[in-house]
């Protein structure tokens, strides 16, 4: 069976450093929305009714019954840039009072424009009759890419939460806008939200160091993140949810639906016809965060860091060039699904076949909700079973190898997906058959 030539950019994805503790282990520039830590305005506020009646800000640190206080040791320290913790030669470093202090002036600005403009889209109220008591900031965890915080703000005698997404990093900095733009079309061009909606952006210069850039937007309540982590009670691996009130593993049906809901996200944000999709993304890297249901489990996706076709720009339009591509998808979205860390920054972990269950249906399910193609003759579904009837178990296999082609020799995720492959292709082309 031939299919295109693809080009897949940095195969190796997202390392996965994600450095929040696991509980239970326990000068002013004129330029549009950059502002100076010496421009914040006093906590009474003035204008609008912003400002009336606040109380002040309290900072925390992982979780809202840490707080942090101005002035003390851990006020003073810098920031973890990297899982070692080792300054980086030329890395602007940066303390939690810094970023507290950064995120804090940005929600200030203008008359808390930052804060009423984000209640307003969050609930009907008028922007200029939002009154906010108080605000306490909370610094989540240090990512690779930013350091989000949870900002939760007493509105009008209603708690109302959102993130910050702090970038001070270099790969931060460097790609913060583009994921703000990002997350502001996703919004715009699909009905499902999976992804946050995003409110304002700007900038925050820290005097003699650097500038800050973030933007805030929808906080996802009671989502957590998730990784492969061993379970004392038989050292067998599975899914671990980090909640605050106590981690805790997944049964096998919640894991099984998880995978299918990761896969359905990822599909239904698949483009047909240009073939962009969200890319990269890594389950170590904590992208993905759930939430527990009664009757099941809830998942949205927190970052989108790049949005764009993997596709050889010379590969035409076409039913072929079309399907071709969606068996290429999906053949990396099933070998990306099962790859994490243990606990998010350990060894590389390979899920169980109950991941690839999950993906193939979460898969086909996104897929029977696909928008009918001009290029394709019947439903996009239907027209893909029959070109899966013309694949073979060796189609798969040698499409698994031009992928790892293309995948960066050096990441360590190569010996885990060489290992599997040839066992992967034989489960995926059996659950294929399933369904053409």
């Amino acid at each position: 069976m031939p299919y295109i030539s693809i080009i897949f950019v940095n195969l190796n994805g997202i390392k996965g450093k994600s450095y929040r503790k696991k509980p239970g282990s326990l000068k002013h520039r004129k330029k549009p929305g950059f502002f100076t830590l010496s421009s914040v305005p006093c906590l009474s506020g003035t204008g609008r009714g912003a400002g009336r009646g606040i109380m002040g800000f309290k900072y925390f640190l992982y979780h809202m019954t840490h707080p942090v206080q101005e002035g003390d040791d851990l006020w003073k320290a810098p920031l973890p840039m990297n899982r070692e913790h080792i300054q980086k030669p030329g890395e602007v470093s940066v303390t939690h009072g810094d970023i507290f202090f950064a995120i804090r002036s940005f929600l200030e600005k203008e008359d808390f424009e930052t804060i009423r403009s984000a209640v307003s889209k969050q609930a009907p109220i008028n922007k200029d009759a939002v009154e906010i008591e108080k605000i306490s900031i909370c610094l989540e965890k240090h990512g690779e890419f930013y350091h989000p915080a949870r900002v939760e703000a007493i509105v009008n005698g209603i708690p109302s939460s959102f993130v910050v997404n702090a970038a001070v990093s270099d790969a931060g900095r460097s790609g913060i806008r583009q994921e703000y733009e990002i997350l502001r079309r996703l919004g715009e061009r699909f009905s499902c939200a999976y992804v946050p909606r995003v409110c304002q952006m700007g900038e925050v210069c820290l005097e003699g160091t650097t500038d800050i850039p973030m933007f805030i937007g929808e906080w996802f309540e009671g989502y957590n993140e998730f990784h492969m982590s061993r379970d004392p009670s038989d050292n067998g691996e599975r899914i671990a949810v980090w909640d605050p009130e106590g981690p805790f593993f997944l049964t096998p049906e919640q894991t099984g639906e998880l995978y299918q809901k990761v896969a359905l996200i990822l599909t239904h944000y698949y483009d047909m016809e240009t073939f962009e999709q969200i890319w990269p993304w890594h389950h170590a890297a904590g992208d993905f965060v759930v939430r527990k249901e009664p009757h099941g489990i809830r998942l949205k996706l927190i970052t989108v860091r790049g949005y764009c076709s993997l596709v050889d720009e010379s590969a035409g339009k076409d039913p072929v060039t079309l399907l071709n591509a969606l068996l290429v998808f999906l053949m990396s979205l099933s070998l990306r699904t099962r790859l994490d860390r243990l606990e998010g920054v350990g060894e590389m972990a390979w899920s169980p076949d109950i991941a690839l269950l999950g993906t193939v249906a979460g898969f086909w399910e996104a897929l029977e909700m696909k928008p009918a193609s001009a290029l394709l003759p019947a439903p996009v579904a239907d027209c893909f079973r029959y070109y899966l009837s013309c694949c073979t178990e060796r189609d798969l296999h040698e499409l698994g190898e031009a992928i790892l082609d293309r995948h960066n020799p050096s990441s360590p995720e190569m010996p885990v997906i060489q290992r599997m492959l040839k066992e992967h292709a034989v489960a995926l082309y059996s659950l294929l058959a399933q369904y053409s």
